[in-house]
């Protein structure tokens, strides 16, 4: 296993300040999305324009619940940098690098174990979730 840059509280410090901004950035986004859908409550006389409404407002939600889940993992994260727990690789329980850490805030796992982790998931043919770059793992 390759040596890795440990995390200093300078970083801790810079992670945390880039997640709690990002939280008030989604917070904002989904504060307008109510004020939006609440606006959108017209009936459409053509059906085609009824359906094409319904997919923009069921992709709107689907948007807001991935970005809802998003806020938790954040949330957690800024819990386990204050607990003193963050930086620490589930599986292996070595520590992540400070590069993966500033790229990935919220990951759990070491570059090895989430490279092994979708090897086995693409064995089994499965997807993982799609998630923005910023907030994978």
């Amino acid at each position: 296993m390759a040596k890795v840059q440990a995390v200093t509280a300078k970083d801790l410090k810079q992670i945390k300040a880039v997640l709690q901004s990002k939280i008030n950035e989604l917070m904002a986004e989904a504060g307008k999305t109510v004020v939006d859908l609440a606006g959108q409550e017209e009936k459409l006389p053509d059906l085609n324009d009824r359906a094409s409404q319904e997919s923009e407002l069921n992709l709107e939600i689907r948007m807001r619940e991935r970005e809802r889940k998003l806020i938790v993992k954040m949330r957690e994260t800024i819990e386990r940098i204050d607990a003193g727990d963050y930086g620490i690789c589930e599986e292996c329980g070595e520590p992540i690098g400070v590069k993966r850490l500033m790229a990935r805030p919220v990951t759990t796992y070491c570059i090895e174990c989430k490279t092994r982790e979708e090897k086995l998931q693409k064995l089994q043919g499965r997807t993982p979730e799609l998630t923005p770059a910023f907030l994978g793992d």
